[in-house]
């Protein structure tokens, strides 16, 4: 093996090992506390309500994944409590929800701390995990060391998948894999290219896997790619990328990374007059405000992948809300646009009040079979999870034009393998 393989092998199996690595630490800092499997005998009928903890990004660099936790965790309380909440058998009564929400700060070892922090110190029942694989990762990690358990969503499957067997954590979403990679080579096929493409990837515990399968997968497809490696968090400088891309003649940009690193690069794109046709970027262009705080002339017909929408035609089986009532809500309420992670929250509150319903337990192992055995339909579509404890969910793809009411708008300009998702916009060029 080359010096340049070994180097990138080994960084591969240290991102791999990661997060475990942080959610072990964090477990056995707690241990002192409480054995895991251990849980109160008698507490079901002394308990006056239900515990979900929701560790969340609030603050940091993936902040604007958690944007509307806190909302979203009122609103499903209100919802839920405003019948007295959900019959627990054991307490012989309906017993209120309580959604616990932590900021985990966008940190994979911060998020591992609040999830041993909300099993231990305190001591919910259920666990609700979302935003990412930084974030997702070590609290699905922290719940089976725990015995916990958790329902995740809004989180890539691939890495979920590589870690199993899982038995207390299930997780729905879509994989980088089987959905993202044909996605994206499809929404290009839409705009002449001469196929080359740069490739943007954060060194991250969710960019790593996008990293190795973009590689892998379009050579195989007809594309070329200019790789210069993963970045680390916070780089300042991508001179290095953008000069390659320029001298390669890149007509496609692709990558996965947070929020501020990619307005530093495309600023700086934008700057050494690197001007590609078509930039579909997982993660950091998700988000509205990311685009606002971009400035017009460098966002529009920026693209991404789009997992939910107020387009959508699912509903929601708490409520009956549909993707567009639930966003309208959001509107009057916050008075800003709608975002991809109010869907997905909302979806996870969903299918744990639906197992609670179905349980009318708070015992773990019971609540665990339960959320094995769930088959229904949610405000983002089917959620029924297999024998490997995930569920596939559907992601389109869709471009940034100037909107409105708002600022920005989010298009859908291809439903591949999706056609009950209704396509609203058609693909263009960038207008840089």
């Amino acid at each position: 093996m080359d010096e340049k393989k070994e180097d990138k092998t080994k960084m591969e199996i240290t991102r791999r090992g990661f997060v475990k690595g942080v959610a072990a630490c964090a477990a056995t800092a707690a241990m002192p506390i409480i054995t895991p499997g251990v849980i109160r005998k008698s507490f079901a009928a002394k308990r006056d309500r239900i515990l979900i903890g929701a560790p969340s990004p609030i603050t940091g660099s993936a902040a604007a994944f958690g944007e509307p936790s806190k909302w979203m965790a009122k609103r499903v309380m209100n919802e839920v409590n405003k019948n007295g909440g959900i019959y627990v058998k054991e307490a012989g009564k309906k017993l209120p929800i309580e959604i616990k929400v932590i900021d985990v700060q966008s940190s994979p070892s911060k998020a591992a701390e609040m999830a041993v922090s909300l099993i231990q110190r305190h001591e919910v029942d259920l666990m609700c995990a979302f935003h990412s694989p930084p974030h997702v990762d070590p609290v699905t990690s922290v719940c089976e060391q725990f015995g916990m358990p958790c329902i995740a969503m809004d989180s890539p499957l691939d890495s979920f998948i590589a870690s199993g067997p899982h038995k207390w954590a299930f997780q729905a979403f879509w994989t980088v894999s089987d959905d993202i990679l044909p996605l994206f080579t499809k929404m290009w096929e839409e705009i002449p290219t001469n196929k080359n493409v740069g490739i943007l990837f954060v060194n991250d515990p969710g960019a790593v896997p996008w990293h190795k399968a973009f590689n892998d997968y379009l050579p195989k497809k007809g594309f070329n790619v200019i790789d210069k490696g993963l970045f680390s968090p916070g780089n300042a400088d991508f001179n290095g990328y953008i000069q390659a891309w320029k001298k390669a003649d890149v007509e496609i940009l692709t990558g996965n990374l947070d929020p501020p690193d990619f307005m530093n690069c495309w600023r700086q794109c934008y700057q050494m007059d690197f001007k590609p046709k078509i930039a579909t970027i997982g993660r950091a262009i998700l988000f509205p405000s990311v685009l606002e705080a971009m400035g017009q002339k460098l966002g529009e017909g920026l693209s991404s992948e789009i997992w939910w929408s107020p387009y959508h035609p699912y509903k929601s089986s708490l409520t009956g809300y549909s993707p567009k009532e639930l966003c309208d809500a959001w509107v009057a309420e916050t008075g800003r646009t709608w975002t991809q992670p109010i869907g997905y929250e909302y979806a996870a509150y969903e299918t744990a009040v639906d197992v609670l319903k179905r349980t009318q337990s708070l015992d773990r192992e019971t609540l665990r079979q339960t959320i094995a055995a769930t088959d229904l339909d949610t405000i983002v579509g089917h959620i029924k999870f297999n024998d490997q404890n995930y569920c596939n969910t559907p992601v389109v793809g869709g471009q940034w034009v100037p909107g409105e009411k708002f600022p920005w708008d989010l298009q859908i300009t291809s439903n591949y393998r999706h056609p009950e998702i209704p396509v609203t916009g058609e693909m263009f060029p960038l207008p840089l």
